[in-house]
């Protein structure tokens, strides 16, 4: 189509929509498509004449004044940089040009070559927000608008908070006077390392072949069970703070965990070396890493490791990034503060002001647990990073430890399942290879073997949070074993409606806004009973 001024000629070429764009579309009018055909292939020239684009069209564009216009982009004029200058400058150039009166009856390609008849919609395409195309895309506008949002609803808080209460956090937090209380705590901490040595001196009578594999085993179960049954008894035993016994307690696991899993795997070394001496084993372990050694750098080196699963060897890395080690240090010592600062500041006002979610008004209970949601769901994010991800990573950064896999993408769960196989890889490993593929090598059915993970899993919640607290109610037993029928419910869930969207909010709900603020209710409150009851 073409433009006549007493001045000049702009031509404009109507570029092709490719049919396939348009296969859900009927075909343009007869009459524009004439116009459309007629206008692109002639063009008016300044002399009156006319002269037929087709012939000078190529599969790549046409050129103008030393510029290339390629067809394939929407609307056909996209221009390179001819001579280090960009279009804009050469477009003024032109116009500079064309105002003084030189370059007469030249065709001039603008930049916006968009004319009334040219095809406004030209393909199918659906919203952005379509069911289509919303999980296709970008959201990192949003994204940014919640964390803006979240920022200053929480600033607000803080400041009502503030206005409120005052500063309630103080030295106290750290170290008062009755931290001096805790001490047979951590005498039972440092002896905790009496019974690593213990086992230790059992397989080494193993590998001797001093006793038989009948009293090993029978060794070993006697020294785990009193690692587990002694600081039990010295945290019933003694009026330490709640935090100090569930530090120890929580110790008190991870060095059952060790203990069992150093046990097992050199029984089960033990095993592949008598089968490969008889033949039988056509693969082992042993044969892969060499001769079955127990040595005592290998226990300490396991003992410290961020990891609940022995072997004679781990993975390494060549060396130790002070630096990042030193950075990471700085983060857990600021997010520990704001676990501390959340905890005296919203927590236990919230808490204190609150009444027993079982026994008081039910509207009241779900506004308590509504409020105390966004505190504890905070506080247990910020745990998350400093345990699984500052501290084990700067304790496997000074061990030289290779597999930092301490957790996986546990956010995006879509059933409670997946949340367990991704939230705690260190005890997830742990319960496959000691608990669960044993059970199923055993002839146990795997629904009875998933029930007996979930079992241990419930008795260990138990001991951290009912021991230090002095009460034995079992919420936190009931509510891992609960977790059995919610992994049914949430397959079922996500088989059916095949969306990960419905899991992921499910799975949010039952975790932070519903479990976690009533277990801390029940807890609080139990402990406040039994205090009133002793005094």
């Amino acid at each position: 189509m073409a433009i006549s001024t007493p001045e000049e000629t702009l031509t404009l070429t109507q570029d092709r929509v490719p049919v396939s764009d348009l296969r859900r579309r009927p075909p343009p009018s007869t009459a524009i498509s004439s116009v459309l055909d007629s206008s692109s292939k002639t063009c008016a020239l300044p002399d009156g004449s006319s002269k037929d684009d087709s012939s000078d069209n190529s599969s790549v564009g046409n050129t103008f004044d030393g510029e290339q216009r390629n067809p394939s982009v929407d609307g056909g004029y996209r221009t390179d940089k001819v001579d280090g200058d960009d279009r804009t400058d050469k477009v003024k150039r032109d116009e500079a040009r064309i105002g003084n009166g030189e370059d007469r009856g030249k065709t001039v390609d603008f930049r916006f070559p968009y004319g009334p008849s040219v095809p406004a919609h030209r393909r199918v395409v659906e919203s952005p927000l379509s069911s289509d195309l919303i999980f296709k895309q970008s959201h990192a506008g949003l994204f940014n608008l919640c964390i803006v949002v979240l920022i200053a609803v929480n600033s607000r808080l803080i400041i009502e908070n503030l206005m409120k209460y005052g500063l309630l956090i103080g030295s106290g937090f750290w170290f008062s006077s009755r931290s001096l209380k805790d001490w047979p705590l951590f005498m039972c901490c440092l002896s905790l390392s009496i019974f690593p040595l213990c086992a230790f001196m059992v397989e080494k009578l193993a590998q001797q072949k001093l006793i038989s594999e009948l009293v090993v085993v029978s060794l070993h179960v006697t020294i785990t069970m009193a690692e587990i049954i002694y600081p039990v008894f010295v945290i019933l035993r003694s009026d330490s703070a709640v935090l100090s016994g569930i530090t120890l307690m929580i110790l008190t696991c991870v060095v059952w965990l060790k203990l069992v899993s150093y046990a097992h795997t050199n029984y089960d070394i033990r095993a592949l070396c008598k089968s490969a001496d008889k033949g039988d084993a056509p693969f082992n372990y042993v044969s892969a890493n060499g001769a079955h050694n127990i040595s005592f750098q290998n226990l300490a080196y396991f003992m410290a490791a961020p990891t609940l699963c022995y072997q004679p060897s781990y993975p390494r890395t060549t060396c130790i990034r002070k630096n990042w080690v030193l950075r990471q240090f700085i983060k857990l010592v600021i997010f520990t503060g704001v676990m501390g600062f959340i905890i005296e500041q919203y927590i236990n006002p919230i808490v204190t002001n609150s009444q027993h979610p079982l026994k008081g008004n039910f509207l009241y209970a779900v506004e308590r647990v509504l409020k105390l949601s966004v505190p504890t769901l905070y506080v247990w994010l910020c745990m998350f990073y400093c345990l699984f991800h500052l501290w084990l990573n700067i304790l496997a950064e000074l061990l030289c430890f290779g597999d930092r896999e301490f957790y996986k993408d546990w956010w995006n769960a879509t059933t409670v399942d997946e949340y367990w196989r991704k939230w705690n890889m260190p005890v997830h490993k742990w319960m496959t290879r000691h608990v669960y593929f044993p059970c199923l090598r055993n002839g146990i059915p795997k629904g009875v073997s998933f029930v007996i993970a979930f079992f241990i899993s419930a008795v260990f919640h138990e001991l951290c949070i009912g021991v230090p607290c002095h009460i034995f109610t079992f919420w936190a037993f009931m509510g891992i074993m609960l977790q059995v029928p919610l992994v049914i419910i949430t397959n079922y869930l996500q088989n059916k409606f095949r969306n990960t969207m419905v899991g992921n909010m499910i799975f949010w709900f039952f975790f932070c806004i519903y479990g976690q603020p009533m277990c801390v209710l029940l807890y609080y409150h139990d402990v406040m009973n039994r205090r009133v009851r002793t005094e």
